[in-house]
């Protein structure tokens, strides 16, 4: 009996999926060590960073202590991301995070690779281009903070740089598990002669997990694809993960995608989680993000966070849902704590373990009954 010839990625009969843009990431740590010397400097004028290289181009960080503007009368600290070596319209993702100090993890991130999905990467046109923030933080609040410790503080730039990747699929297996592929290859107006197709909606880190889930059926390991541990990248890249499985009709692969993002709810990165759930119609997702923001604990954080920034901007009609949320959630504990009050005020005992407890089904709804 002949063994049949096992299919492989590298079978002479592949066709290429190729997606137009590779992220190439690169961190930098930058610390300011006598930070109370450098106020005073006068707006405009910064510290600069050693330079570093990501993705064949030189980079640096600029942190302003009284401010880039002087019109912000040294009020904010401003921070910038500069290209220091020459390069024309360079596509590339930022991420800058203050490290908090204390241990306690609470760090401060600002980042440009969650809003991706909508914005795309930023271009930078020439040497000297710069994206960062003007109003970074305010002054007086950064230095009562755990940012600065010893007269220190330290910020994590992360720079994603933008370029062009390939990849070889079987067609069959394409076709087999996703009904867009299916359509493209063997449709009645796709090419089943066709050899390359060109991706421009998805980035290539993405491109490459979808398709290990298309030939293993499993969520990839998310970590080794970014090469990153950090938490923001990584939900960042399951986000992207959904929106390429919606877009393709993985409907399993949508299902796992929104599952780990639920596991991954924090206040900085629960708006735009929210503002995806929204677009891509996932219903369970939004209603687990709603809840969350909506929780008095959370919703200072959230409220400050750039993704909440970009939530008003891009999905406004999500604000109203998110208040329901919230007043739901507020009348549930009012509800609560007066049952308490009257229980023991009547039979001059806590009660709390025999009463109704009222708790919100869905984010959206009233609060019911459950005994």
């Amino acid at each position: 009996m002949r063994k049949r010839k096992k299919s492989t990625m590298d079978d002479s009969k592949d066709s290429a999926s190729k997606s137009v843009s590779e992220t190439v990431n690169g961190s930098h740590q930058f610390t300011i060590k006598g930070y109370s010397l450098a106020k005073g400097m006068g707006p405009g004028k910064c510290i600069a960073s050693d330079i570093f290289t990501v993705g064949g181009y030189d980079w640096a960080v600029y942190f302003y202590p009284d401010g880039k503007n002087p019109e912000d009368t040294a009020m904010y600290v401003s921070v910038f991301i500069a290209l220091a070596s020459e390069g024309t319209d360079v596509r590339a993702l930022f991420e800058l995070t203050l490290v908090d100090q204390s241990g306690k993890g609470k760090h401060k991130v600002h980042s440009h690779f969650d809003r991706a999905l909508e914005s795309g990467p930023y271009t930078l046109k020439y040497r000297g281009s710069m994206w960062g923030y003007k109003r970074f933080y305010r002054r007086t609040t950064l230095e009562s903070s755990d940012y600065i410790k010893d007269d220190c503080l330290i910020m994590n730039c992360t720079v994603g740089v933008v370029g062009d990747e390939a990849f070889k699929a079987h067609k069959l297996i394409l076709a087999a598990r996703s009904p867009v592929f299916r359509a493209q290859f063997f449709g009645l107006v796709g090419d089943p002669n066709i050899d390359k197709v060109v991706v421009k909606d998805v980035e290539p880190s993405v491109f490459k997990a979808m398709l290990l889930f298309i030939y293993s059926d499993k969520f990839p390991d998310i970590q080794e694809i970014t090469g990153s541990g950090s938490t923001c990248m990584s939900t960042n890249m399951v986000q992207h993960l959904l929106a390429a499985a919606d877009l393709y009709n993985l409907d399993r692969l949508k299902v796992l995608s929104e599952a780990k993002l639920c596991e991954k709810l924090n206040a900085d990165t629960v708006a735009t989680t929210l503002a995806l759930a929204e677009q891509h119609h996932c219903s369970q997702l939004k209603a687990v993000c709603l809840k969350f923001a909506a929780t008095p604990a959370n919703l200072g954080a959230v409220m400050q966070s750039e993704g909440f920034r970009h939530l008003e901007e891009s999905c406004p009609s999500l604000l109203s849902e998110l208040l329901k949320a919230f007043a739901s959630v507020e009348e549930c504990a009012t509800m609560l704590s007066s049952k308490k009050r009257s229980g023991s005020s009547v039979y001059g005992i806590d009660l709390a373990a025999e009463v109704d407890v009222a708790e919100p089904v869905n984010p959206n709804d009233r609060c019911v009954r459950r005994r």
